[in-house]
């Protein structure tokens, strides 16, 4: 068991946070960082224990075309200022990992800048990508070279130089002795070398007992990238696009099935796949702007919490704020926000006091981190699923419809089962307790037995996000899951459509090839609609392929 098993990941996109310039002038550190120190608490607060922050080094813009990889960005302050910070997290009992953009430099980077000083001549000639020195580019540098995404502002590393894996090597050392960082996402990891993903992940092991390595990865096999050899975990966008889409298309079929398959890939064991799992992040649209229905905000996250996986929360969306991809540019991702103005949110604010709780209990059940997991119930609208470790069984149930929905569900051996959101205690009656869930809603359902009797603060007031008192419902009648699972979806809710199945497998593949095109450059209405109106599944996996 490590610390990451039981993680709950908050995430912090600084430049943006911190209302830095677009641009880095070089000039004087200005000490943005350090405005940062009270949202620690709040982090805390929040139930998380654990901090991803990034990009933070000295970069040209964006920040991932750094400049130098062992200093500060100047528009965030100095290393002295984050070497606090990551005290500070940790002094509060907050991991901290770091963005690592050890795919491609900035040009202002000082090999490629000996480079365009010494040319043929320069000992670094080597680092980069086919540097051709019969080419030119339009900054007439009078060479070409290999970029990232259409680029030549980001120059591509050659990952095969031992010069250049050991300098990278050496970067991770001495972030761990001046930051003390826990750990490290690895940006772009889906095209890196794996020999030089391997290298990292030994000097990983070197560094610090349970340094955690993640990776950066849209599409794939994700056991390629995560074993023992390479990473620790890796971003997993199979299931954020099913999250949102399996509750805009009432499809919880879709969620079901990327889960299993999931599920599948680490052995169906609870130590097998430990994915990052998120609902938004620095580059996709915020989950409250994609919601067809802004109630689903509930079941959408009760999910990411108790799922297998360790859940992330994108900083402001505990919130719940809006953030829409725009043409050309991601700064409504990633906005400027003042603690100040969410001051009582944790009490006053339903998706806060939604996530806070959701928080404290993925500490408070093992089961959630460390359980396996077991389908009961599942129709497009209905989904009920347990986590199981050493004899203790959590069971999560959510409700995308507008009406209750009562569940007959077996469950542990404890007498009593209390939902750790709504408060209830319902009893075990011949090993399964029956729930009415709410409409558009969720509970996590846990031992009464094996918890402690918390503060009335605790539970989560189970009113709609946007409708604080709802018309109280009318209620389906009761499904058993003892019932023939097709038998039990046919009769209680639409049966399972396997051209939305189709459709949203489509759906999913187009998102990952304008998610790889937008981290490429710009996207034009016509690429847009050319992948659209691709609908044939064959040719959009050989798009993404075509992309590594």
């Amino acid at each position: 068991m490590a610390w990451y098993d039981e993680a709950v990941f908050y995430h912090i996109y600084p430049l943006g946070l911190t209302d830095a310039p677009k641009e880095n002038a070089y000039g004087a550190p200005e000490h943005r960082l350090n405005t940062l120190l009270p949202w620690i608490s709040h982090i805390k607060a929040l139930g998380c224990n654990a901090l991803y922050i990034g990009p933070l080094f000295e970069s040209v813009g964006h920040g991932y075309e750094t400049t130098d990889y062992k200093k500060l960005d100047s528009r965030l302050g100095t290393n002295e200022d984050l070497t606090n910070f990551v005290k500070e997290c940790h002094t509060q009992g907050i991991r901290v990992i770091l963005d690592g953009v050890f795919n491609h430099t900035g040009r202002d980077f000082f090999a490629f800048q000996d480079i365009k000083k010494n040319r043929e001549n320069s000992p670094y000639k080597d680092w980069y990508c086919n540097v051709n020195f019969w080419g030119n580019n339009e900054y007439n540098d009078g060479f070409s070279y290999e970029n990232w995404g259409g680029y030549n502002l980001l120059a591509k590393l050659n990952q095969q130089n031992p010069a250049v894996k050991d300098y990278i090597c050496d970067v991770i050392r001495f972030w761990v002795s001046e930051f003390d960082i826990d750990g490290i996402r690895l940006d772009a990891a889906d095209v890196l070398n794996f020999a030089y993903m391997q290298a990292l992940r030994r000097v990983a092991n070197e560094v610090k007992p349970d340094f955690w390595l993640m990776g950066e990865v849209i599409h794939g096999d994700y056991n390629r990238w995560v074993n023992e050899g390479t990473l620790h975990s890796v971003t997993n966008y199979h299931l954020h696009k099913a999250l949102y889409s399996g509750h805009n298309d009432h499809n919880y079929f879709e969620i079901a099935h990327t889960v299993k398959r999931l599920y599948e890939m680490g052995g169906n064991r609870p130590e097998g796949l430990k994915l990052y799992n998120f609902v938004d992040n620095h580059d996709v649209e915020r989950i409250y702007t994609k919601l067809s229905n802004k109630d689903h905000y509930i079941p959408v996250h009760i999910l990411l919490y108790t799922l297998p996986g360790i859940p992330s929360v994108y900083y402001g969306s505990e919130f719940g704020i809006e953030g829409k991809k725009e043409r050309f540019s991601d700064d409504s991702l990633r906005p400027a926000l003042a603690l100040s103005d969410f001051g009582n949110a944790i009490t006053d604010n339903p998706c806060t006091r939604l996530l806070a709780a959701l928080g404290r209990i993925r500490q408070t059940a093992p089961a959630l981190s460390y359980g396996d997991y077991k389908e009961l119930l599942l129709t497009n609208r209905q989904y009920a699923f347990s986590r199981n470790q050493n004899g203790s069984t959590v069971v999560v149930t959510v409700n995308n419809d507008d009406n209750d929905f009562v569940m007959t569900l077996p469950c542990g051996a404890a007498s009593q089962y209390r939902g750790a959101l709504s408060g209830e205690i319902v009893s075990v009656t011949e090993g399964r307790i029956t729930v009415n869930v709410r409409a558009n809603n969720g509970d996590i359902w846990v031992p009464l037995s094996e918890t402690e009797a918390p503060e009335d603060d605790w539970f989560f007031d189970s009113a709609f996000i946007t409708n604080p008192e709802p018309e109280t419902s009318s209620i389906v009648p009761v499904a058993d899951s003892s019932q023939n699972a097709e038998e039990s979806a046919s009769s209680q809710a639409p049966v399972f459509d396997s051209n939305a199945f189709e459709q949203g497998k489509i759906a999913g593949l187009q998102e990952a090839i304008l998610a790889i095109m937008e981290k490429k450059g710009p996207v034009t209405e016509q690429m847009r609609r050319d992948v659209i109106n691709n609908t044939h599944h064959d040719s959009l996996v050989n798009w993404v392929k075509s992309f590594y």
